[in-house]
């Protein structure tokens, strides 16, 4: 049974649905558009840092000592939330996360919440259960309110709606969005202008807004949202109960310690030098923002990927979206083909390990979703070396399997064979002959389970002569 909603129900796994994605010119289009234009920003902005790599290694190194150090800096940022005036929750899993945001919710009186860009939330899916309890979650991120009306899925970490276009999005803004001018254009401006109007009356009247958070400072209890609208700080101040969700990972030690990810964030998700809206709050401050202050901690299957030596290094991970630009397989298939709130390579390590359940086919399939080009690695400001868990993964989903299993079977024998040179050489001199029964120079039809690998590409026939064969023959 797995622990939360990570994965989207009634998804294929990724094969099939990439398949599906492959077949949508308008949405490979929008999306290479889309990460190339990010992609080529992002290169220039960090071009302009003479110590870049220095700072990704100080990332890595931070975020290793948190996690190394996890239980003693989440019990230090408790007492500086507390003394600070906030009442800091555990939440185990989504079903506890979602108890303690709805009942916050309904003590404070209201049947609507307004809501800052949060991947945690949408993790453990906080919009349908406070649906479900009678509260209506209100999206304030521009791409999330073109997500949300759409009865869309994101497709991407940090522009969830990047898979639209300016015109799709007129037409769902024009029969979803109330107010909408019936002649509204596909002009940026104006279509910001139309969601600004929308969400003024709800910042105003609101009186609890759910927040995510980018970092969490152990030392003071201080949370930081970094945003490029404006409705984060709109959310951050006006409402009088501020309910936070957030990761257990996303803290880190000091102060000081920020002037690092402040560097490599916004330079890696939106390639700007810094973000220009850096919203920090400490507690509660009489008279001034919120007047209650409320931090969720959520594990949701946290701790079983801390345990993992080589698979703790998805936790590293600060959301900046850098790996999906860059991926080949991202931008041919979409997020949505990932199945998971977190699309793309880190997603890839992320979800099976945040999902419980080992028979989750969907899950499973994503350490395949790859190429393992190493392009994410480059990418990733904190060093998250994606191929090496890619593999890791694969692993121990083969070794999952039973041992009767047709990839078990094959494994043995291709390991009998390798492992004996007289096999070995045997192998190759019937490869050789099998030339002369394909025309043509490649195989490009099997039987099963060889259709599995030519549905997809051509299988390429042996060598006329083996390199051994070559050898002895040549070199004696």
């Amino acid at each position: 049974m797995a622990r939360n909603p990570v994965t989207w129900l009634g998804v294929p796994a990724f094969p099939k649905a990439a398949h599906e994605a492959l077949a949508d010119s308008q949405l490979r289009r929008n999306l290479r558009h889309a990460t190339h234009t990010i992609r080529d920003k992002r290169a220039r902005t960090v071009a302009e840092v003479p110590d870049w790599e220095e700072l990704r290694r100080a990332g890595e190194a931070i975020k290793n000592d948190v996690l190394a150090h996890l239980d003693t800096y989440l019990e230090r940022l408790e007492a500086a939330v507390t003394a600070r005036g906030g009442v800091v929750h555990w939440a185990r899993d989504a079903a506890e996360a979602n108890e303690i945001v709805l009942r916050l919710a309904r003590e404070a009186g209201t049947h609507e919440v307004v809501k800052v860009k949060s991947m945690a939330t949408a993790e453990i899916g906080l919009n349908e259960a406070l649906e479900a309890g009678g509260v209506t979650a209100i999206e304030t991120d521009l791409a999330e309110v073109i997500v949300q009306l759409g009865h869309d899925r994101p497709s991407h970490i940090l522009v969830p709606a990047i898979h639209r276009n300016r015109a799709e999005i007129r037409d769902i803004f024009r029969r979803e969005m109330p107010g909408a001018p019936a002649d509204l254009p596909a002009e940026p401006r104006a279509l910001a202008e139309a969601a600004r109007k929308h969400l003024r009356q709800k910042f105003l009247t609101a009186k609890v807004a759910v927040s995510g958070a980018n970092f969490a400072v152990a030392d003071t209890g201080s949370i930081m949202v970094v945003e490029s609208e404006g409705n984060g700080r709109m959310c951050l101040t006006l409402p009088r109960t501020l309910i936070t969700v957030m990761g257990l990972e996303k803290l880190v030690p000091t102060w000081r310690d920020l002037e690092v990810f402040l560097q490599l964030l916004p330079r890696s998700s939106t390639a700007e030098r810094m973000n220009p809206y850096t919203s920090v709050w400490t507690g509660v401050t009489p008279g001034d923002g919120p007047q209650e202050f409320h931090l969720v901690l959520l594990d949701n299957g946290r701790t079983e990927a801390l345990a993992d030596p080589v698979g703790r290094q998805a936790l590293r991970c600060i959301r900046c979206s850098a790996c999906l630009n860059v991926c080949p397989v991202y931008e041919r298939t979409g997020g949505q083909a990932y199945g998971s709130v977190y699309p793309g390579p880190i997603g890839a390590i992320l979800t099976p390990q945040l999902v419980a359940d080992p028979h989750d086919k969907q899950a499973a399939s994503l350490p395949y979703a790859s190429s393992l080009c190493g392009a994410c690695f480059e990418a990733c400001p904190v060093r998250i070396d994606i191929p090496e868990v890619l593999t890791h993964l694969r692993a121990k989903t083969v070794a999952a399997k039973p041992k009767a299993s047709p990839e078990r079977i094959a494994m043995k024998v291709l390991a009998q064979v390798f492992g004996d040179p007289r096999k070995y050489e045997a192998a190759q001199k019937a490869g050789s002959l099998a030339r002369s029964l394909v025309p043509g120079g490649k195989v490009t039809k099997l039987p099963w389970p060889g259709s599995l690998w030519t549905d997809s590409r051509d299988a390429p026939l042996p060598a006329r002569e083996s390199f051994r064969s070559w050898w002895r023959n040549n070199r004696g």
